[in-house]
């Protein structure tokens, strides 16, 4: 009897083609964009390179308060300084919940973040790989 019960289910695997088959894994298709209708601006493009680095700083500068570390929002760009030593300088205006859980109340904060592109050129005289820094927060209700 067992031998028929294994003889049927081995014929049942032949003939519904259901083996553990190893497959290669696909290959990696082109890259597409996320959303054909986005727009994206240069704006948008900072923000996702220094949005790290401020939201750390963020949790520093009002620690135990977990509306500020996950409530801050960028406000704009303030401005973009050029460094000789081929970095920039970004001001970012950011607001941050307030502690007292008021709804709509906000602390004004401007903060200066430094981005150094990987450069390695003795033309232009720069050895140094991809970085962001913060050089200054500033409360500015306070």
């Amino acid at each position: 009897m067992k031998k028929i019960i294994v003889l049927i289910t081995v014929l049942l695997m032949f003939a519904t083609n259901n083996f553990a088959i190893a497959k290669k894994p696909p290959e990696p298709k082109e890259i597409k964009p996320y959303a054909e209708d986005w727009y994206v601006t240069p704006e948008d493009i900072i923000r996702d390179i220094v949005f790290p680095s401020i939201d750390k700083r963020v949790m520093e500068e009002y620690p135990g308060n977990d509306a500020a570390t996950f409530g801050w929002q960028s406000q704009r760009i303030v401005g973009i300084v050029y460094n000789n030593n081929h970095s920039y300088d970004i001001s970012i205006s950011i607001q941050v919940p307030d502690e007292g859980h008021v709804t709509g109340s906000y602390s004004q904060d401007l903060v200066k973040v430094r981005v150094s592109p990987s450069c390695d050129s003795p033309k232009i005289g720069c050895s140094h790989g991809f970085k962001v820094e913060v050089l200054d927060y500033k409360h500015m209700n306070k």
